[in-house]
């Protein structure tokens, strides 16, 4: 039937991945992806707008057609269309044609079209990327471990700050620009953190006093969540150590999936 041939057909090139059509889609795709998200980038700057505004509105015309037609081939084709429609690159796919459309009725809705830039995630599919996620595995592992004694150092930081703010806006005022609490407040984020815009600044002796206190503070905090992070970095790359010892040289410290010693190359035994 010519009807399931062309279906099988779209299916292949358009969610193949393997070399040969489907890839070579892929990597068009994505060319096309980088160029409309480039023109959005260009067409922000008012004076490329003014000169190539209208050239820039039709290459982004062409390119919501033809996210359009693709969006509509994926459907098409896919052997389950609702899953698709409602999966994470179904939803980003649908998002990447609406802003245009959206613009005809909002003004300034287009520049919602920088979401396209997540379907650049497909590449992690088009060239195999995916065994790198392991890796952020083990650091999104740690950050989860490491959840309560971040949130902790959160609550101190704030608590300081707090205190820092309130004291700023009794001793600096309004009529040093410290003319809140939430503002005083502001000035203690940007100043523990290390920031410092100077928008504002203390002007009396006691406020600068006050002023070095928070930057000596916040010195002495600001290596405290590096350094949660890499000792639960560490007990994660423990966890991944096997016990396992090389008979030829006797050594520990292999991976619980290698086959081979890392240190001579024999080959490691299961353990008896």
């Amino acid at each position: 039937m010519p009807t399931v041939n062309l279906k099988n057909r779209l299916h292949t090139v358009i969610f193949g991945t393997e070399p040969g059509a489907g890839r070579n889609f892929d990597i068009f795709l994505i060319i096309i992806i980088l160029s409309s998200v480039a023109a959005l980038f260009i067409d922000s700057v008012a004076t490329i707008h003014q000169k190539y505004g209208d050239w820039l509105f039709a290459a982004e015309v062409v390119f919501t057609v033809l996210f359009t037609l693709e969006y509509a081939a994926r459907i098409y084709c896919s052997p389950n269309r609702r899953a698709y429609i409602f999966s994470f690159y179904g939803v980003v796919d649908l998002l990447a044609t609406i802003p245009t459309y959206l613009s005809l009725l909002i003004p300034g809705a287009q520049h919602l079209l920088i979401i396209r830039i997540f379907r650049v995630l497909r590449v992690f599919r088009v060239f195999k990327l995916f065994h790198y996620m392991s890796e952020a595995n083990v650091l999104i592992r740690s950050l989860v471990s490491s959840r309560r004694k971040i949130s902790v150092f959160l609550v101190c930081v704030l608590t300081l700050i707090v205190i820092f703010g309130a004291l700023m806006y009794l001793i600096e005022g309004p009529q040093n620009g410290f003319t809140s609490l939430p503002r005083s407040m502001y000035w203690a984020i940007v100043t523990v953190t290390t920031v410092g815009y100077g928008d504002i600044a203390p002007r009396t002796p006691l406020g600068q006093l006050v002023a070095a206190m928070a930057m000596i503070t916040s010195y002495a905090i600001i290596a405290i969540p590096t350094g949660i992070l890499s000792a639960e970095l560490i007990q994660e790359s423990q966890r991944n150590i096997s016990n396992k010892q090389c008979d030829s040289c006797k050594k520990f410290g292999h991976e619980k999936d290698s086959d081979f010693c890392r240190h001579c190359g024999d080959k490691l035994l299961p353990p008896s």
